[in-house]
């Protein structure tokens, strides 16, 4: 498969970035039940802004979801630098209901986030990009375990990044964008905005190596903003990475060597699988199912034209969603499954979106 359009961030926020829009007014939900999208299995009824935020928070630009075993969502907003005292993180009941805030501290650069259980227990992992240059691991509650930031002994960073984070981009910066976990407690962090580097840590959080490196080779990367272990059934587990900008995913091993390219496209920017169902949200209005061969089951609000206008547009920034239209996507920035199949996408909108695809069976 070949992508139909190819480009840059810079030229994508160029594009779509204005001033920020008044927060959108917040409604119940509302059951679409009418408006489903998917094919065959895939099926699933939409509802948008599902979850439900009480009036003394305001909706932000939305980054990404997670899901704990008891099926609570998790989302990070990337939170403006000048609303310290407001959380950048909220977690909803399973029917979308309000349960707590937390995370001032990533106000203005909250960015990835993942749920992982280790033993009994499960923790938060967060990424901060911006002027943050972080990551960190939580409780569920929002306690901090540990924080890092950019990895010296890599060799490739600017003196000071580690102590003295300034808002500030290049490929000698640290701009983590997301995490993937290995088996024996271990993860990667991929540096998506910055060096455009995979680093792998132990299950201590500590440095041990990194692989890729900016360009458009195999092995290389334009953007590798999303991360995941490729464990589905039937094969040696992998590390795929969403090499965003070059609108592609690429297969590693667990040492970094490549394994293979698969093209096709316009802006992936995270995975998650459920059994043998990969999915990837596609920043360019779209989010993609593929199965266990990697062939594509759907394309989840896929329009061409509608995709054009959100650009021409500028419909990001569009205050109480004015221009939005049911079942289309936006920006999906990040989506995952929940134990049911059910899905959820954050959208990279100023007035924040999250919309739950309800699956049909």
């Amino acid at each position: 498969m070949k992508p139909s359009l190819r480009v840059s961030r810079r030229h994508f926020i160029a594009t779509t970035a204005v001033a920020l829009a008044a927060p959108r007014v917040l409604t119940a939900q509302k059951s679409e039940k009418q408006l489903v999208i998917g094919t065959g299995e895939h099926r699933y009824e939409v509802f948008h802004d599902w979850p439900q935020l009480p009036d003394k928070y305001k909706w932000q630009t939305t980054h990404n979801v997670a899901i704990d075993r008891e099926g609570l969502l998790y989302v990070i907003h990337e939170g403006r630098e000048n609303l310290k005292d407001h959380p950048s993180i909220f977690v909803f009941d399973p029917k979308g209901k309000f349960v707590r805030a937390f995370g001032n501290q990533f106000q203005g650069g909250g960015h990835g986030l993942e749920v992982r259980t280790e033993g009994k227990e499960q923790f938060l992992y967060v990424t901060g990009y911006q002027q943050l240059k972080n990551f960190a691991k939580l409780t569920l509650k929002g306690e901090q375990v540990w924080e890092k930031r950019a990895p010296m002994d890599s060799g490739i960073y600017a003196k000071d990044e580690d102590t003295k984070p300034a808002k500030r981009w290049g490929r000698d910066a640290f701009m983590p964008t997301n995490y993937a976990f290995l088996p024996d407690g271990g993860f990667y962090v991929a540096d998506g905005y910055g060096s455009y580097r995979i680093h792998r840590y132990d299950k201590d959080g500590n440095w041990k190596s990194m692989f890729g490196a900016p360009g458009k080779k195999d092995g290389e990367f334009n953007t590798p903003h999303g991360i995941w272990i490729d464990s589905r059934p039937g094969r040696d587990p992998s590390v795929i990475v969403a090499d965003r900008a070059n609108a592609r995913l690429q297969w590693f091993t667990f040492e970094g060597k490549h394994l293979k390219t698969l093209d096709g496209f316009i802006l992936p920017a995270n995975i998650d699988a459920r059994g043998d169902v990969l999915l990837v949200p596609d920043l360019s209005a779209r989010v993609t199912l593929l199965d266990k061969d990697n062939n594509v089951i759907a394309h989840l609000g896929e329009d061409v034209e509608w995709r054009a206008e959100v650009n021409s547009k500028k419909l990001r920034s569009a205050a109480n969603g004015e221009g939005w239209v049911s079942g289309k996507f936006l920006h999906p920035h990040d989506a995952c499954f929940d134990r049911d199949g059910n899905i959820f996408v954050a959208e990279w909108v100023h007035t924040g979106r999250i919309t739950k695809l309800r699956r049909l069976t």
